[in-house]
């Protein structure tokens, strides 16, 4: 069932019939927009205000401004819909709108939220419940569904004068839109063969047909042909030796060859036959059971009981901006953003405010200022939502005493029984408790008082050496004190929110040898990214070791006033549990946070190779060689081919011109990267081209630490006269790869899918001798 079935739905058919909507961006900024779910399932369109005849505009904008989607992919781009006063900017209009008429559109990735207003509770529901159904609807579609509502989507968007026919001027147009330059002669030959009624124009089920023939794929093809006897379909031994001899699927490898014939293919005929088509084939090879990442591996699959400090822990820095670190401004959503995202440490810097209530945001700097307590508040309702696993809350406190103890009356009051504030067995620990145990539960990260164990001279003082951050880093920062002026400088700490702190006490890092005797487990560090980076060049070995023991925090350098990010594989590779990164900043950096996090069912704790969890370890990333049980491992690509790569260029008869880069992540060793060195080709008839181009480029590696790289694939449209223009990209940890035939589904610079967009390759793995 498609779109098109759902139409006679009531709440459908309002939002196509149109409604007038608020759209509010401030408290000063609310303006009546039209608007209407367009008949091709497609769009949202709105207009700024009724226009007379002949003079109706329609104004087409971003995402953030207009809502442009197919339903194929709706749940990638509209993740859900808030009723009432749920966005900061509704909040702050709550007394000029009632909730019932409020409704706020959120977006997957980073895109801004559309906070609109109806003018009838019916009218508000109507579209609440209209995209929840859409939304729903995309979300269980088939593979099936998927393609048929895909290819539905071209003949709408080629269908200019909507008479439900495509004439060829229409066709070539549609070409283009679909990243496709072919010579007119072959176009033409390809409109007349799907013309079966010689009409000279095509209805949707004839495109269905020219749909097929110009996608098909003479690389998968090959493939099949290998292996099938009759050269018409796989039966089910045929496809059971694909699987052991290509996919490296030696165990119930007849058991998977009968599921995948049940799910994929499309032909009850074939099916009952016990064998696969080709189009089933190709259905599978597309799916996620024919994808890189090992599908196991999606969901939770890893040792949860260990102490805290064995794990990886996804960790955000400055979480409260969603810009620069100088003037951006400070919003609860980047807390939202962060924790839907897996994220399981967030940052609040917490600062006196004018009318007695603590604020968060970057102290000597422009950015804006909210409330600690509305904080707190939103890390309660949604710090859960997307992994069970403790939040870790890093509190940079600059407060008086007087708001440190609202603070502590906040967190208490707030949180109640989800703050962890004792030990579990209420005895002093040796180790650290692991994520199972803290399940459901927040830990606050800050100085204390003393520590665990019961001292006498503990009640004497209540102040601490300032131990801030830079104490152990870098002197960079423009927005803090000058180290000089630091150094001996002490602070008043509330009892009250020195109680708070259990696990995660803030200390300064004195050296390894003196963690070594002195520390506590509980005790952690923070160190800047230069100072962590020079202690893993200098001392590797050690701090892998003090890893095992103890949490470790790395942030960005001061400088990075534009929230961008160091590289964490770094950090990583020395087993630092807490990579602060700025969420809000897409690139690299995050793509490997993005890649390791994804497994385990993105939970935001990834437990660390068994090498960096044994206390007397001797792994120095900086010599994997000299590891005990040293493995390296070879690792060879196949690049094959690209699939619907999205045009970057929007110029008028611009045409992508691909090529894909392989890139390594993780010891020094292993840092590395190959890209396809010859253009792509294509059939005879088909010049440049992001429909299909072809490479069958092999690129080879040789992986020295497995554990702990991570391969990151990117494509880009080649341009010999300027730099690259970025398509997609993917990126996965090496251990969760799957070797044979396979696709690799490409993500938006911001970590959105964009089907039906991917790579088909071929990857072995294979010790290396």
């Amino acid at each position: 069932m498609t779109f098109y079935c759902i139409q006679d739905d009531p709440d459908i058919k309002r939002m196509m019939a149109g409604s007038t909507l608020r759209k509010v961006k401030s408290r000063s900024w609310k303006k009546q927009r039209h608007f209407r779910l367009l008949e091709d399932g497609l769009t949202i369109w709105y207009k700024s205000k009724w226009a007379g005849k002949g003079h109706s505009t329609c104004k087409f904008e971003s995402l953030c401004q207009l809502i442009l989607f197919t339903f194929v992919s709706i749940m990638v781009i509209i993740e859900t819909v808030r009723e009432g006063h749920q966005s900061e900017i509704l909040l702050s209009t709550a007394e000029e709108f009632p909730a019932d008429l409020c409704f706020t559109l959120v977006f997957h990735g980073r895109q801004g939220n559309l906070d609109l207003v109806a003018e009838s509770l019916e009218e508000a529901q109507a579209w609440i419940q209209g995209v929840r159904k859409l939304i729903h609807k995309a979300e269980t579609m088939d593979e099936q569904e998927r393609l048929d509502q895909w290819v539905r989507d071209w003949f709408q968007k080629a269908d200019k004068n909507k008479d439900g026919k495509m004439n060829f001027k229409e066709v070539k147009k549609l070409l283009k839109m679909m990243n496709v330059e072919m010579n007119e002669e072959h176009a033409y030959h390809l409109f007349k063969m799907a013309d079966k009624s010689q009409s000279d124009s095509l209805e949707i089920e004839q495109f269905v047909h020219f749909y097929k023939i110009l996608t098909q794929r003479n690389e998968v093809w090959k493939v099949f042909q290998d292996y099938s006897g009759d050269g018409e379909k796989l039966m089910l031994e045929e496809l059971e030796n694909f699987l052991r001899t290509e996919q490296q699927e030696e165990e119930q490898s007849t058991q998977h060859a009968k599921q995948l014939i049940e799910s994929y293919e499309p032909s009850e005929t074939v099916k009952k036959q016990g064998a696969m088509s080709l189009e089933g084939f190709q259905m599978y090879l597309c799916s996620q059971d024919g994808s890189i990442f090992k599908p196991g591996l999606l969901e939770l699959y890893q040792d949860m009981s260990q102490p805290l400090s064995h794990y990886f822990i996804s960790s955000s820095h400055n979480t409260y901006l969603l810009e620069d670190q100088l003037r951006g401004q400070s919003s609860l959503e980047a807390y939202i953003q962060a924790l839907k995202r897996g994220c399981r440490c967030v940052e609040v810097d917490c600062w006196d405010g004018s009318d007695g209530e603590p604020v968060v945001y970057h102290g000597h700097t422009l950015t804006s200022k909210i409330l600690f307590k509305d904080v707190i508040s939103t890390i309660k309702e949604y710090g859960f939502r997307a992994s069970d696993f403790p939040i870790i809350v890093s509190l940079e406190n600059h407060c008086g005493l007087e708001q440190q103890t609202l603070m502590a009356q906040h967190l208490t009051q707030i949180l109640g029984d989800l703050l962890q504030t004792s030990t579990l067995d209420g005895q002093v620990p040796q180790q650290l408790p692991s994520p199972q145990e803290l399940k459901g539960k927040i830990l606050l990260k800050a100085k204390k008082i003393g520590g665990l164990e019961k001292c006498v001279d503990e009640t004497l003082t209540d102040e601490v050496s300032d131990e801030e951050e830079m104490a152990n880093g870098d002197e960079e920062s423009p927005t803090e004190e000058p180290q000089a002026e630091k150094k001996n400088k002490k602070s008043k700490l509330s009892r009250e929110l020195s109680d708070l702190v259990v696990y995660c006490k803030s200390v300064h890092f004195h050296g390894f040898e003196h963690a070594h005797c002195h520390a506590k487990c509980y005790e952690m560090s923070s160190f800047s990214e230069s100072k962590a980076k020079k202690l893993g060049k200098e001392a590797g070995t050690e701090f892998v070791q003090y890893n095992t023991r103890q949490l470790s925090r790395t942030y960005p350098s001061g400088l990075r006033t534009d929230s961008s990010n160091y590289n964490p594989q770094d950090m990583w590779n020395v087993g630092c549990q807490i990579v602060a990164l700025n969420f809000q900043t897409a690139g690299l950096e995050m793509d490997l946070n993005d890649g390791l996090f994804k497994q385990n069912g993105g939970c935001g704790y990834i437990l660390k190779p068994d090498f960096m969890r044994d206390g007397n370890t001797h792994f120095c990333p900086e010599k994997p060689e000299e590891r005990r049980d040293y493995k390296p491992r070879r690792l060879s690509i196949q690049v094959i081919s690209g699939q619907q790569l999205p045009k970057v260029n929007q110029k008028e008869g611009s045409i992508v011109d691909p090529l894909v880069r392989v890139e390594i992540y993780g010891v020094p060793q292993d840092q590395a990267k190959d890209e396809t060195t010859q253009r792509s080709t294509y059939n005879s008839h088909v010049l440049f081209s992001g429909f299909n181009p072809v490479w069958n480029a092999t690129l080879n590696f040789v992986i020295h630490t497995p554990e702990l790289a991570l391969v990151r694939f990117v494509v880009e449209d080649y341009d010999k006269a300027s730099r690259n223009d970025f398509i997609g990209q993917f990126t996965l940890p090496f251990t969760c790869i799957q070797p044979g035939y396979r696709h690799i589904h490409l993500l938006s610079k911001d970590g959105m899918a964009i089907p039906p967009s991917s790579l088909f390759v071929n990857i072995s793995i294979s010790d290396y001798e």
